[in-house]
């Protein structure tokens, strides 16, 4: 992470202070806009490459604004307070020029993902966030549905799990666009994320040869 110590005593007063809050307040506005004014109103700031070639500029920030959940209000309402609860602790954790940092990474990896396969959106900017909470903050306990205890850690390996069968699932196009709009989560976790699985294969390797 020097890199990131760099970056932070270079630029670090060039950040948005809050930025979850500002990213979920927009998700909200834009929910109530298309419930009770503009059903449609999503359709004007999705990322798609046909828009942005024929001008629709804010498109690449608007998109962070759409609820990447479907359904009605305490669903939204549920999926709101989560995203805000792993950005805050994200936020505590790193500080807000890190996290504005892995934000604008994953958000650049939506827009190149859209660029090359037409399209992108926040799923993968979503649960990016909640790997990370995951990996930071493995053995917190959290209320699924308020109601249902579970440790972090089993929450990120079933996300995970869900996103690697989607990975899966889908065609070529669509799997780039998946792997691309995961660029903040690879930027910050994929070098300790090898690191750990290098040091396990070495003392699996040990382990192995020390039974004979």
């Amino acid at each position: 992470m020097n890199w990131l110590t760099k970056l932070e005593r270079k630029y670090g007063r060039y950040c948005i202070p809050n930025l979850i809050a500002l990213l979920v307040g927009g998700q909200i506005v834009v929910y109530a806009v298309e419930l009770f004014v503009d059903r449609y109103i999503t359709y004007a700031l999705t990322l798609t490459r046909p828009a942005l070639f024929a001008g629709e500029v804010w498109r690449l920030v608007t998109f962070l604004f759409v609820p990447s959940v479907s359904g009605g209000i305490l669903n939204f309402a549920l999926a709101a307070y989560f995203l805000w609860f792993l950005g805050s602790a994200l936020e505590a954790a790193w500080g807000d020029f890190r996290f504005n940092l892995y934000v604008l990474a994953g958000a650049l990896g939506a827009v190149l993902a859209c660029l090359v396969t037409g399209w992108a959106g926040t799923y993968c900017l979503n649960l990016s966030l909640l790997l990370a909470f995951a990996l930071l903050y493995p053995e917190m306990q959290v209320l699924l549905f308020f109601v249902i205890p579970i440790k972090v850690k089993y929450f990120g390996i079933f996300s995970a799990a869900v996103w690697v069968l989607s990975f899966l699932a889908v065609d070529w196009m669509t799997k780039l666009n998946y792997l691309l709009s995961m660029a903040g989560f690879v930027l910050f976790f994929a070098p300790s994320l090898w690191s750990n699985l290098r040091a396990w294969y070495r003392r699996e390797q040990w382990r192995r040869r020390n039974r004979r």
